[in-house]
């Protein structure tokens, strides 16, 4: 008997593919989106913790293992489900789910973190870790989908694979260069959240399969709804910060700009030599001390904020030119828009990393450097070294002064690390703070707080900054030769090599400017 050609009942020969209905272009895009969208989640969460926890080496590492975490669980479980359930059922909750998941973090995370702190790390994990682990089930999904053949296992594990690095690539790249520069993070996740529900809605569309994505455009509604009223609002998200401006009900012309909830500079629109905290009214009296009175600077600015030094020494000292390396161009846009900075007054400031800035600097053409870069409740460590003071020093002329906001507390490991490093650059090294900080009280328990440096290759009249100090009510003390020596102890310097600045710098939720 002839067989019977044409029957739908015949088998198909052996290694022939088998058609699941998802092409290799749907297969490809659904990898590439995934594996972007965990990137994004990843990259946001950073912008979305640094309020809270910090921007530190710390809170990096937390959200990058949590993210490994769960593209390996994600990984792990997505493959053995592929291998349990027809895949194609799972693909749409993946993206659905983790889409209503994602738009509804900020909310999440903004509440839980002013409303149940003790809960903040655990829904901040959940928040990455769920997300995270159904997009990366995907990939394994979509290759169970299309390895319909042993003899092209290699062909589409290697193309899949390829594809979701990429994917991964383009989601960093996309986040960190355009999203985040021109979208509030809310409006980031609230959006991608969006995208992912949209593609689980075309899934079930096209496959009359899951049924769930009308529940979870609602959860994706709730999301951007509860973003409106969570706290923690900014006036403005800059690259870098949660950006408030607050006016002084007793000052009519006086503004704090909050960044990360923490008070970074207090403005007075209308009167400059106004300076409301004690680090600032040490900074005048040093520099006050250190040049003639009324001279005109060359001033260089490592960090800017609301500008209120260089709005001083402008004020003060006419003809003053100051060049601010201020990294967060946001921050300089609020300076403009809010804080009364004003074209032709003497202050050029440049969108720029501080150390970047002092690099571009002539050798010998600065008569001051003042040193106040701060990130959050963080210190950028890179601009704490002894390769960084030198630099400092090149840019100095030959009777320069160099001037540094510092902050920390407990047992001030990185503030005695960043006088030791300044010891071993400049020829002479003084410390101002209050009593109790410089061990010169032994009566008063030291809680932290602001210190101010000053290094120079000559010497300053110390007295003279004294009298400054005490003229401006700062009840702070100034030490040097022994006293310092003492204090510094057995602190080792900061190099390139070696800086744990977020290690040395003991935690604090009040920590900020005085």
């Amino acid at each position: 008997m002839s067989p019977v050609t044409g029957s739908s009942s015949s088998p198909a020969p052996e290694g022939t593919p088998r058609d699941h209905g998802l092409g290799p272009r749907a297969a490809a895009a659904l990898v590439f989106g995934s594996s972007a969208a965990v990137l994004v989640v990843e990259i946001v969460a950073l912008r979305l913790l640094a309020p809270y926890l910090g921007l530190t080496l710390e809170t990096s590492t937390m959200v990058i293992g949590i993210a490994l975490t769960a593209i390996a669980l994600g990984s792990w479980l997505g493959g053995r489900l592929a291998d349990q359930v027809e895949p194609r059922r799972l693909i749409g909750p993946s993206l659905g789910v983790s889409g209503a998941v994602v738009a509804l973090t900020p909310a999440l995370l903004r509440t839980t973190a002013e409303w149940a702190p003790v809960m903040l790390l655990l829904i901040a994990s959940l928040t990455i870790l769920v997300p995270g682990a159904l997009l990366s089930a995907v990939t394994p999904i979509v290759t169970k989908l299309r390895l319909t053949s042993l003899a092209e296992t290699g062909t589409v594990v290697g193309r899949l694979s390829g594809v979701g690095t990429v994917g991964a690539i383009v989601g960093t790249v996309l986040t960190g260069f355009v999203l985040v520069s021109r979208l509030p993070v809310s409006g980031i996740l609230i959006g991608l959240g969006t995208l992912l529900v949209v593609g689980a809605g075309l899934l079930e569309w096209r496959t009359r399969g899951w049924s769930g994505t009308p529940a979870l455009t609602l959860a994706v509604v709730a999301g951007g709804l509860a973003t409106t009223v969570a706290p923690g609002g900014c006036d403005a998200e800059t690259k870098y910060h949660c950006a408030r401006v607050v006016a002084d009900p007793d000052r009519g012309s006086g503004r704090t700009l909050v960044l990360d909830g923490l008070r970074h500079s207090y403005v007075d629109i209308d009167d400059p030599t106004f300076l409301e905290f004690a680090y600032v009214r040490a900074l005048a009296s040093v520099v006050d001390a250190a040049f003639p009175e009324g001279e005109p600077l060359a001033a260089h600015h490592v960090g800017g904020g609301g500008l209120t030094f260089p709005r001083y020494l402008a004020a003060t000292r006419p003809g003053t030119h100051s060049v601010v390396s201020e990294i967060d161009s946001g921050v300089v846009r609020i300076d403009r828009d809010r804080l009364g900075l004003r074209s032709g007054a003497g202050i050029d400031v440049r969108a720029e990393d501080g150390r970047l800035g002092l690099r571009r600097l002539d050798t010998g053409s600065r008569d001051l450097v003042v040193g106040d870069a701060f990130g959050g409740v963080s210190v950028p460590w890179h601009l704490t070294t002894v390769e960084a003071m030198t630099d400092v020093r090149r840019v100095l002329d030959e009777d320069g002064l160099y001037v540094a906001n510092l902050i920390d507390h407990g047992a001030l490991a990185f503030a005695r690390a960043e006088v030791a490093t300044l010891g071993r650059t400049f020829e002479h090294v003084a410390l101002v703070g209050e009593p109790a900080a410089l061990g010169l009280d032994p009566t008063a328990t030291a809680e932290g707080g602001n210190l101010v440096v000053l290094a120079s290759d000559r010497p300053v009249d110390l007295g003279a900054a004294q009298e400054a100090l005490d003229a401006r009510q700062t009840g702070w003390r100034i030490a040097t030769g022994d006293d310092l020596t003492s204090w510094i102890g057995d602190a080792r310097p900061l190099t390139d090599d070696f800086a744990p600045v977020d290690q040395l710098l003991q935690p604090s939720a009040t920590r900020g400017s005085q």
